[in-house]
């Protein structure tokens, strides 16, 4: 099997060039060794006006079927061909691709010593692969290679020119024209080369992933095809291809952000001391609430015990289950729903038929997975709800048509400037009938004595609020999208500073319904006590 990669150039930019970008010199020829045979690199031309490098890679088909023993292919799952007498030393596949990878390493990773700037130019790029299997046919090699800037050429390969009606075999020519930087091309290939023979000689194991991203970076995310080459190149292994597309929709909801990964997907970590206390397990009885001067007191009387208090964060999902509850709703998007409190609140439930929880954190989403055993849940418990990656700064079809939506603790983490464009998704474009916003108050910040004079709740909170504040922007909202606004304080009321959580609760508008703008009390039973973190829980 092998591959010619051609080139053009002028005096001033001689076409050799090529041999600077792959590290091979164009008056050599050189072998390697591989695990499957020998791979040689040879140039049949090479002057200032026209260079081609051609890799030719001989396989030894005995070496193949005695590694590849209980791997898949051995010889090919197609071996019908028999173990020693198959396609493996004639069309390319994925021992073509790790050839590449092997000896074309540093051009692949864009490395060039000698000509540094060489790398980053794209380069008038011929590429002939004259045997290349591709189950979809021809087909889909143009919808594999089109999206990525090339012209191609994908020519049926007849079963036998004798008898044409036999019909084409599943084998194509390829010829991809462009002007690309070497090192995309490459990508491109060792990528897609194995994804259209649409199987391996060797094992797919987690680190494949790793590869798949590291080769695909910059082109996969955003690849119309994305799905299909991301199950066949990591050989259908359904965990390992939805782990690859989860981190793949990061990367992408990074780069349109201008932001790194771990700025997005920053959930689990900094809030795993908060989910423990969300709970309760770190309340201390014998607390009560703040006094006026922020100060707690020990009432624990001799010989009686005290009621264990109700964490703020437990107040707050029963504040908003309540809210939902009174509407009606049925159908319920958690939006920034992170490691799934509330989502389990609302499963217990049975009126609530239809739940989805949204995060752009791939692990909240496996922390709400993991905590809510949704592997081992019953089928009629796990229909009613779906985990879903996404971003809240962007429209998204599949968030319409549902009865309610909650921002529990969300808008907080949200940078000011992207506030339009999340109230625009969620009231403009999603529209649902119901919308619960719950925040902190800031102004309630100085009853807590642990927390420092003008320091956030946590540490990720990019405003906190007073309560003018809040109601200023929920109204503001709320006229321009058609809806009516109510609120509601969440946790110990006090006269001063009022509640530790606001609760805003947003109804569209209906009829000659005018705008309500209301607040009621749902400070009822046992007056909680709350720490800082558990306000930001």
């Amino acid at each position: 099997m092998f591959l010619t990669i051609s080139t053009t150039g002028t005096i001033e930019r001689p076409a050799t060039d090529l041999g600077f970008l792959l590290h091979k010199h164009p008056d050599k020829a050189q072998r390697f060794s591989t695990s499957h045979g020998t791979a040689h690199v040879l140039y049949p031309e090479a002057d200032a006006e026209r260079c081609t490098a051609a890799l030719l890679l001989e396989v030894d088909p005995v070496a193949l079927v005695r590694r590849g023993r209980g791997k898949g292919r051995g010889g090919a799952p197609d071996s019908a061909l028999a173990q020693y007498v198959n396609d493996r030393p004639y069309a390319a596949s994925s021992l073509l691709a790790v050839a590449l990878s092997t000896v074309f390493s540093s051009a692949l990773r864009g490395h060039c010593k000698a000509r540094p700037e060489l790398p980053e130019r794209p380069l008038p790029l011929r590429i002939a692969v004259p045997a290349l299997p591709a189950r979809g046919g021809a087909a889909l090699v143009e919808r594999l290679f089109a999206p990525l800037g090339w012209a191609v050429t994908a020519e049926p390969v007849p079963l036998d020119e004798r008898f044409p009606q036999w019909g084409d075999s599943r084998y194509v020519r390829l010829v991809l024209e462009g002007e690309l930087r070497l090192a995309d091309a490459l990508r491109h290939l060792y990528v897609l080369l194995p994804v259209l023979d649409d199987a391996k000689h060797y094992w797919v194991a987690p680190d494949e992933v790793d590869k798949l991203l590291r080769s695909g970076e910059g082109w996969l995310e955003h690849h119309p095809e994305q799905r299909l080459i991301t199950n066949r190149y990591l050989a259908r292994r359904w965990s390992l291809t939805r782990s690859a597309l989860e981190r793949l929709e990061l990367a992408r909801l990074a780069e349109t952000d201008d932001a790194e990964v771990e700025e997005i997907d920053n959930a689990v970590e900094e809030l795993a001391v908060e989910c423990a206390e969300q709970e309760g397990q770190t309340e201390q009885a014998g607390q009560t609430e703040p006094t006026e001067q922020g100060e707690r007191e020990e009432v624990e009387p001799e010989g009686e015990s005290t009621p264990r208090p109700v964490p703020l964060a437990v107040r707050r999902r029963e504040a908003i289950l309540d809210a939902l509850r009174a509407a009606g709703a049925s159908r319920v998007l958690d939006l920034g729903c992170g490691q799934g409190q509330l989502l389990g609140e609302l499963l217990k439930d049975a009126r609530f038929t239809e739940i989805v929880g949204v995060d752009v954190s791939i692990r909240a989403l496996n922390e709400a997975a993991r905590r809510l055993r949704l592997d081992r849940m019953p089928e009629r418990q796990s229909t009613r709800l779906k985990l879903t990656q996404g971003s809240l700064a962007y429209t998204d079809s599949r968030l319409t048509g549902y009865d309610a939506a909650v921002l529990s603790e969300v808008i907080e983490h949200v940078d000011p400037p992207r506030l339009p464009a999340l109230e625009y998704a969620v009231f403009g474009a999603a529209r649902p009938t119901v919308v619960v916003v719950t925040t902190p108050n800031v102004e309630y910040n100085v009853r807590w004595e642990s927390l420092p004079a003008g320091q956030v709740r946590h540490p990720d909170h990019r405003f906190e609020w007073t309560r003018e504040q809040f109601r200023d922007w929920a109204r503001a909202v709320a006229e321009r999208h058609g809806y009516v606004v109510e609120f509601r304080p969440v946790g110990p009321e006090d006269p001063e500073v009022g509640a530790p959580t606001q609760l805003a609760l947003f109804r569209q508008e209906t009829g000659e319904t005018g705008r309500t703008d209301t607040t009621t009390s749902t400070t009822t039973g046992t007056t909680p006590t709350a720490t800082p973190k558990e306000a930001a829980a």
